[in-house]
């Protein structure tokens, strides 16, 4: 039996994926992005869930890369990259960057994620 078999842990990491990116939109929901630029607590709440999306990403691709194959539409390498970026340069974050990501590319994603039959 092989690892995507048994004790899968692909429904956790898609799981995390989609609770960060909820939370992620909510603490932003009503703001305008001066609000956000001036709101370091925000900021750190987000681009803490953006690392965890981008961490949870990157577990995929390592441990269930037939998985993330199947899954094209999912950026994978784009969400993993903007992980590695925020937790190895965290003092060179653009939060105009992180802004947009929010804004564009979460409900996106969110939609995207809802989509995936996972595997039991």
């Amino acid at each position: 039996m092989s690892r995507d078999e048994a004790g899968s842990r692909v429904p956790d990491y898609l799981g995390h994926m989609l609770e960060a990116t909820r939370l992620a939109s909510t603490y932003v929901e009503g703001m305008a992005k001066v609000e956000f630029l001036a709101d370091r607590r925000t900021q750190q709440a987000v681009i803490l869930n953006l690392i965890t999306i981008g961490e949870a990403a990157a577990r995929m691709v390592n441990e269930y890369p037939e998985f993330a194959a199947s899954h094209p539409d999912v950026p994978w390498a784009q969400m993993r990259g903007m992980r590695n970026r925020m937790a190895h340069g965290y003092f060179d974050i653009n939060l105009d960057t992180v802004w947009e990501t929010v804004q564009t590319s979460l409900p996106n994603l969110e939609a995207t994620l809802r989509k995936i039959d996972t595997p039991r």
